[in-house]
């Protein structure tokens, strides 16, 4: 009788073990059928089933032997790299970045300057303190004039000419030209009087 008591009781403790280890069939189900990632455990048995309802493992339920955990092979969010950065810094755009106000761009007009060859008169353009491009409203014309004209045109104005260059009415004296430059140079400097 004595080894009759014990045989059963061994059998019930060694059932007892494999449901444990194993756990029950329809956790194992419920395993097979959730995708990657979802977490897996016995189902909520304190109420009533919901039918198409995903079980949740709670915080004190062991997991099913065999299963593995939803958080392995994953870097800790301390330890994850960005591509160029050092472990554990993020970047991040830069929020709020402001850049430089653009220069305010304002065009000033020289007097016309009477020459013994005719009047000239020359209108520049400044964006903040900077000569941005420079023009002539107004050269000698007719005859010798026309080709004197042309060249100091060509010499000084425009956004690459000698007074964007060189930044102010300091220029060079064009060849056969010297009237139109001295009237040029003079309508210029007072555009930048006012411009200042």
């Amino acid at each position: 009788m004595r080894r009759a008591l014990l045989a059963i009781t061994g059998l019930a403790a060694g059932t007892t073990a494999l449901v444990v280890l194993k756990g029950a069939p329809e956790d194992r189900q419920v395993a097979r059928e959730l995708p990657v990632g979802v977490p897996v455990g016995p189902p909520d048995r304190t109420g009533p089933a919901t039918p198409g309802a995903t079980p949740q493992r709670t915080a004190g339920t062991p997991r099913p032997a065999g299963q593995p955990s939803s958080t392995a092979g994953r870097t800790p969010a301390a330890r994850r790299t960005t591509p160029g950065g050092d472990a554990g810094t993020r970047r991040t755009p830069a929020a709020g970045r402001t850049t430089a106000p653009k220069p305010t761009t304002r065009t000033v007009t020289g007097p016309v300057v009477s020459t013994e060859f005719g009047n000239v008169q020359v209108r520049i353009t400044v964006a903040g303190t900077r000569i941005v491009d420079a023009v002539a409203l107004e050269l000698p014309q007719g005859g010798q004039s026309d080709l004197r004209s042309d060249r100091v045109d060509a010499a000084y104005s425009g956004t690459s000419g000698d007074v964007v260059r060189q930044q102010g009415a300091n220029l060079d004296t064009v060849s056969q030209a010297t009237a139109t430059s001295d009237g040029y140079r003079r309508s210029l400097q007072a555009a930048l009087d006012q411009a200042r």
